[in-house]
């Protein structure tokens, strides 16, 4: 991505919920926005890029809009709206630009999480407008095809307009939900930086990094949230060890291979700090649950050293409250690595039977790779290697289909 890019990117979420502050209508201010990044790519790369990219971004945007608004289609349809948006730009507060070290993520995420959207419609559609993933992207984090999720996506925009939504905080009614649905985001955000769905590059660290950020804001503006605090903490000790996951070649290593002098040790000690802060606390909910898994790792100074027991028990308590494929999946790697391969195939053949992890969406892949593993480690090669080729043509992700080709075929 070049810095012209990586600029467009930062910026466009800010210009959306500019438009969207002042003018509503979701649905018109995303088509405003994309005309006006655009313009900016080919402008930008003759001529460089202004003195201040965010105010001229929203000029181009605010023209598009009223364009947009005053057409034959948007006059037909949005009459109304059409003399709202001229009022608006009447006004002297309107008209200027807003400060720029205003930040509008957060307040267009609790945007994208209205209560008039089914929970992953939300979530969907905030990963399109604020962590600007693609529609590709966004239907591989969800098991959907991408013509499925482009419905989706467009049908949520459609609802938010029917809704009136408008971009002002919600009230203490729906505030819980939507800021859950918040965390939901930026955690399916930072699970696509870390292991992208499809490419050839194991990690866009401008994902994760966005997602680090809004979650520093999310738990800056929810200082007594508990769970705020367990998601920045998962992501900090997650991310901890990114520099140690690929090789000098840009192979995959695997977590027990990693050599664990590479992990970032000050995104361990705010991790391990900020799960230490809420621990104690009555209720316990998942991100700290994970953000307490990601400590046990963080606290082994080699891999003979990690508390595997330990991991095993804390996932069990995180599959009771979060019942999901992946957490079952995981449940089985950690069983496996405290008593024994034997024992991990049992439970996996038993989840199987009673989840279909094998079939779910979002554990087929990595079911098929776990398996190989077990079965590799309990002296079936054969079956290993033809499983690990099974899971390699699951993934998109190109390096981490050179990393399970190259098990098979040391395998035979």
């Amino acid at each position: 991505m070049t810095g012209v890019e990586q600029l467009l990117r930062t910026e466009a979420p800010q210009v959306l919920g500019a438009l969207v502050r002042r003018f509503g209508h979701f649905d018109v201010a995303e088509d405003a926005v994309q005309e006006a990044l655009l313009v900016a790519s080919r402008t930008w790369a003759a001529d460089g890029v202004p003195e201040n990219p965010r105010s001229w971004l929203i000029r181009i945007g605010y023209r598009r809009m009223v364009d947009l608004l005053r057409s034959e289609q948007a006059r037909r349809r949005r009459e109304h709206e059409a003399g709202v948006a001229e009022l608006a730009m009447q006004e002297p507060s309107r008209r200027s630009d807003p400060p720029q070290e205003a930040d509008d993520s957060l307040a267009l995420l609790l945007l994208c999480c209205h209560p008039a959207l089914s929970a992953t419609s939300q979530v969907a559609l905030t990963l399109r407008a604020v962590g600007g993933l693609s529609t590709a992207e966004i239907a591989h984090a969800f098991g959907m095809t991408e013509a499925t999720m482009g419905t989706r996506i467009s049908r949520a925009k459609q609802q938010l307009a029917r809704a009136g939504a408008r971009f002002t905080p919600p009230s203490g009614a729906d505030r819980a939900g939507r800021v859950a649905a918040v965390m939901r985001v930026l955690y399916l955000i930072f699970n696509e930086g870390y292991t992208v769905s499809a490419g050839d590059r194991l990690a866009r660290v401008d994902l994760t990094g966005e997602a680090i950020r809004l979650a520093r804001m999310l738990r800056d503006s929810l200082p007594d949230d508990a769970e705020a605090t367990g998601l920045l903490a998962l992501m900090l000790l997650t991310d901890s060890r990114r520099a140690a996951r690929t090789g000098d070649h840009g192979e995959l290593v695997p977590l027990e291979e990693q050599d664990r002098a590479r992990w970032d040790p000050g995104l361990i000690r705010e991790g391990t700090r900020l799960i230490d802060a809420v621990w104690s606390r009555r209720e316990v909910g998942p991100y700290q649950l994970q953000a307490a898994i990601a400590a046990v790792h963080a606290a082994a100074e080699t891999p003979e050293q990690t508390d595997w027991p330990q991991i095993a028990a804390l996932y069990l308590w995180l599959e009771r409250l979060s019942p999901t494929a992946p957490v079952r999946l995981s449940r089985v790697v950690a069983v496996a690595q405290a008593y024994g391969p034997v024992r991990g195939l049992a439970l996996l053949d038993d989840l199987n039977r009673r989840h279909r992890l094998d079939e779910d969406p979002l554990t087929r892949q990595r079911e098929r790779a776990v398996r190989a593993h077990l079965l590799q480690l309990t002296g079936d090669p054969a079956g290993a290697a033809r499983l690990y080729r099974e899971a390699a043509a699951l993934t998109g992700n190109q390096v981490e289909q050179r990393y399970l080709l190259e098990r098979a075929d040391r395998l035979g």
